[in-house]
This record gives structure tokens, C-alpha cells and sequence, in this order.
């Protein structure tokens, strides 16, 4: 198990997130982080905090310790991916290139006219466009790589197809469904508008203004990509292959990578992309008894005694990763891990209360 304490640049300037903060982490933090990382019992493991631009990464693992320094390998993310797409498409709105509302449907069928209740772009980043959390003919189509890599047997095509088909059982805008689809859908929509691949439009618009060069939407190399296991701990399994799902959950970083991106809404005045990073902080939707569940564009966000802390969890069919970040104490915590999600899995759970510890 090895711990780094690193200084980085960009502390807070805005003086409601940054009075009486302390310049360098807790004392106990590095035990905490090192407890964490025992508990989520994973070949490879990575605990990494900012606070106030001071970085501490804790990493270990079941497995020996790879040739390159688990800090600096690339981690699948899954379903956390979905924030880098939602502030991408706060970015463009606020480059004035879309406005969210336009029809999805007819971005990607520029010849189909649009429906008195058509399903928007900003529906389907926030979970609101009546989508199942798959298409209906996902499984049937997955089934033979359940095991592997399902997501690589339905491309592209398949994903908008089946959106173009696809009625709504309710109005859009009405309820809230957690929706894998709905997000790819996004993700071709957002191409299919702005004549640009997916993933050049995420790097020239996301990561290379966030200084993200060891982010990318695919596994490159294999020195470099952390190996993702199943259940039991010890067995391989291959690298995600999102197929069209890639707004969804096809990012892979490096925990540096995910701190600076996080650093980046802490801290939206020091951001090349301050204008949608503001956007992705401030609450868009209710739900639930007492409208207790709030969520942003891209984020869950849940009170605390501070403040709102800000998350999303994610994970593939060998890896979990969990971002979060605390306006009030200056915190991002990047938490990632290379073993499946299993039952009473304690990872998300300890990297929740982690960020929601007060300190």
C-alpha cells in the first residue's frame, strides 16, 4: 500500500467556499484512506482526495502492484462518465451552439417532424425523457457476451434505432428513470447536431480545456489500462466496450485526471469552462417523498450540515469508480476500484461517507 501527499495549484477564490478553511488535509486522513482501501478487498484500489488543491492519493490492492504505479493507471468509470456528458452539454449550451430543447429525434432524423411532446436533449441528460434503463431488445442481443463485454454487441446504429421507435409510456419531462439509453441516445444526438464525432467533440470541448490527457473513451494500452475482475476478485475480465453507449459510461481516466476535473466545479472562477461548471452545480430537479432527491444536470446532490456535497457512482463488469466533491470543505474525492460490484459491496458506501464526513 503506498500514500502520496501532493500540492497542486488553483485553491479556492471565492470567499464563501474558502473562508477559515484549513491548507492541508486532516490529520487522520491517510488512515482513513488507508482503511478504505483495505475494505474494498480489489486487486487494485485508489483513494484520492483534494483539499483546497492539496492532494493525497492512497492506493493497494489484493493483486502485487503493477508495473506502472496504480496512481497513474487508467480506471473505467461507467456510469460516472455521465457528468463528463452533461457538462458538455451545458458547455455547448452556453456557447450558444444548442439550447437543450431541441428535439432529439429530429437531430438525428433531420427529416422527422417532431411529436407535440418530443423527448429533448436536456430530457435525456437528466433522466426525465420516459426511457427504460435499456432498450427493449438489449438483453436478447447481449445475452451471448453477458459475461464479457455485452455493451460492445449493440452499436451505434442499434442505440438510435431504437430510440427513433421507441413511444414513451409517460410525457417527457414528467418522471424521473434512471436511463442508460436515454444518455448514448444523448451522446449521438449531441454528435448528429454539431456534425462531430462524439468523441472528438468531448476532447476538444471537455478534457483538453480541463488539462484531462490521460482521459480517454477507449482501452489503449494495456501497460497503462487498469484490468478490471469479476466478483470472486482473482479472475481477468476484458476491457469495457461501451459499443454505442459511450456517453453512458465509456470514460476511462486516471485518478489525477478525475481530481482535476473535479477541482474544476469546486473552483468554477479558475476554469476554462466556468460558465457550464456553475450551471452543473445548481439544482434542476426534485423528486420523491418530501422531494427529499435533488439533482443537478450531471450530479446527485445531498445535504449536509455544511452544504450540498455532489456525486455519482459508476461502474463495469470489473471496475467502480465514485466522484463526489464538497463545496463547504473544499473537498473532491476520486474513489476507484478493479473488482465487480458485488453484493454488500462496501466501496460506494465508503467512499460516500468519506465526502460526507464533516472534517
Amino acid at each position: 500500500m503506498s500514500a502520496r501527499t501532493t500540492p497542486w495549484p488553483g485553491d479556492p477564490t471565492d470567499p464563501a467556499d474558502s473562508a477559515g478553511a484549513p491548507r492541508s488535509p486532516a490529520p487522520d486522513l491517510d488512515d482513513e484512506l488507508a482503511a478504505a482501501v483495505g475494505a474494498a478487498d480489489a486487486p487494485d484500489t485508489v483513494f484520492a482526495v483534494s483539499r483546497y488543491g492539496r492532494r493525497t492519493v492512497r492506493t493497494g490492492g489484493t493483486a502485487p502492484p503493477p508495473t506502472v504505479p496504480r496512481e497513474n493507471l487508467r480506471y473505467e468509470i461507467g456510469s460516472a462518465s455521465k457528468t463528463f456528458t452533461g457538462l458538455l452539454l451545458t458547455h455547448l449550451v452556453r456557447l450558444g451552439l444548442l439550447s437543450g430543447g431541441e428535439p432529439a429525434a429530429v437531430c438525428l432524423d433531420p427529416g422527422r417532424r417532431p411529436g407535440p411532446h418530443p423527448v429533448t436533449l436536456a430530457h435525456l441528460i437528466t433522466h426525465t425523457a420516459g426511457l427504460p434503463a435499456l432498450p427493449r431488445d438489449f438483453i436478447p442481443r447481449a445475452l451471448p457476451a453477458w459475461h464479457t463485454n455485452p455493451y460492445a454487441r449493440y452499436p451505434a446504429g442499434r442505440v438510435t434505432e431504437a430510440f427513433l421507435r421507441h413511444r414513451p409510456r409517460h410525457r417527457p419531462g414528467t418522471r424521473w428513470h434512471y436511463s442508460n439509453f436515454g444518455v448514448a441516445v444523448l451522446g449521438h444526438a449531441l454528435a448528429a447536431a454539431t456534425g462531430t464525432a462524439w468523441e472528438e467533440l468531448l476532447t476538444a470541448h471537455v478534457l483538453r480545456p480541463l488539462g484531462l490527457a490521460g482521459t480517454v473513451l477507449r482501452a489503449e494500452d494495456p501497460g497503462v489500462d487498469a484490468v478490471g475482475h469479476g466478483k470472486d476478485g482473482r479472475t481477468a475480465v476484458p476491457a469495457f466496450d461501451a459499443g454505442g453507449f459511450q456517453a453512458a459510461g465509456a470514460v476511462r481516466s486516471t485518478p489525477h485526471d478525475l481530481l482535476g476535473f473535479l477541482e474544476a466545479h469546486l473552483d468554477p472562477a479558475q476554469s476554462p469552462l466556468a460558465g457550464a461548471v456553475r450551471a452543473v452545480r445548481t439544482p434542476v430537479l426534485r423528486r420523491g417523498l418530501g422531494h427529499r432527491h435533488v439533482h443537478t444536470v450531471t450530479w446527485f446532490r445531498h445535504p449536509t450540515d455544511g452544504g450540498p456535497m455532489y456525486f455519482h457512482s459508476g461502474a463495469t463488469l470489473g471496475q467502480q469508480a465514485f466522484l463526489g466533491f464538497r463545496p463547504d470543505t473544499g473537498t473532491a474525492l476520486a474513489a476507484l476500484c478493479t473488482r465487480r460490484f458485488r453484493p454488500r459491496d462496501p466501496f460506494i458506501a465508503t467512499a460516500y461517507a468519506l465526502l460526507a464526513r464533516e472534517r
